[in-house]
């Protein structure tokens, strides 16, 4: 194990990944290592200014790897396998600047961050492809003001792959989609046609301002759910609320396995790789002005452009 490093879809997706995520609520910092951040001025039209600002990044399957960067790096092959969303070379060998170097599936093709969970079998089979993946950044009704970039190269896990038994504010949930007479859950549901299954990743949302990662990949970080919706003293930074939604294109639960184990082993891992410049900008235009943004794309000239006409002018 690595020693932790140092800084100064459908339709219905949408909605029913918010959801996953209101559920699992109720149960001057650096924005690059060097430490300096980019200032960029930024024309953007106001659709909302409630505390729910986010922006969505779509990013389909990339590819499968028996591979963790975060909790096995330098091992290919030692660990379960993984499902990887967005950058392209994500393997275990990957680093800040091998990811930043790599294309990625996302529609905003700055954001060439990891994310992965482990593979879901089916009967034994691992499904081929997930249907969707979307990943919210989210205010999530803290002061839109106080929330800060992920610094360039944070990871971190969510959920607990080495669970015995349900873990509840674990950071991962079940659901059948939006509409679906079925509850959330820490296991995996059986969902009612025309629903299929989706998987909620909800991220710590606070920071401790100086570790990039830690020995288990999760104490530089915290929830503020757990401290009322504000980050405790030890983990003062406010970050985005990130929620990783994937469905999938099965709908018994009780057939479903996970490369880890059963379905309560569910989790999620980060590793922050975006264009800084731009997530600096989409923080600042969106979640900072409690705007919701919607799902960024690209545009012409290289920028990134929103559903609420926020524009990322082009380097």
């Amino acid at each position: 194990m690595l020693a932790p490093r140092f800084v100064a879809p459908p339709r219905s997706f949408l909605p029913v990944a918010v959801l996953l995520f209101v559920v699992m609520a109720a149960a001057g910092v650096s924005g690059t290592p060097s430490g300096h951040r980019t200032t960029v001025a930024l024309p953007f039209r106001l659709i909302d200014t409630s505390p729910s600002g986010n922006f969505v990044s779509a990013c389909p399957f990339s590819h499968r790897l028996p591979d963790d960067p975060i909790v096995k790096p330098l091992l290919p092959g030692a660990s379960h396998s993984h499902d990887f969303f967005a950058n392209n070379t994500t393997n275990a060998f990957s680093t800040y600047a091998s990811l930043r170097a790599g294309t990625t599936t996302c529609a905003a093709k700055a954001d060439t961050a990891g994310y992965w969970v482990p593979t879901l079998y089916y009967d034994g089979v691992a499904v081929t492809t997930p249907y969707a993946a979307q990943i919210y950044y989210m205010v999530a009704g803290r002061n839109p003001a106080t929330i800060r970039p992920f610094p360039a190269g944070l990871e971190m896990v969510a959920g607990t792959a080495t669970a015995t038994g349900p873990i509840p504010k674990n950071g991962a949930n079940w659901g059948c989609g939006g509409g679906s007479p079925i509850p959330f859950s820490l296991t995996a549901p059986t969902c009612p046609a025309p629903y299929t299954l989706e998987l909620g990743i909800r991220f710590p949302d606070c920071w401790d301002g100086v570790h990039l990662d830690s020995l288990d990949h999760k104490s530089h970080m915290a929830y503020s759910m757990m401290y009322g919706g504000v980050c405790p003293a030890d983990h003062p930074v406010p970050v985005p609320a990130l929620l990783l939604g994937i469905k999938y294109p099965v709908s018994d639960g009780s057939r479903v396995t996970l490369s880890s184990g059963p379905s309560y082993t569910a989790h999620g891992d980060f590793f922050n790789a975006w264009d800084q410049r731009v997530l600096d900008a989409l923080v600042a235009g969106c979640l900072n002005t409690g705007t919701t943004c919607g799902r960024a794309r690209t545009v012409d000239g290289g920028a990134t452009m929103t559903n609420s006409g926020f524009v990322v002018p082009p380097a």
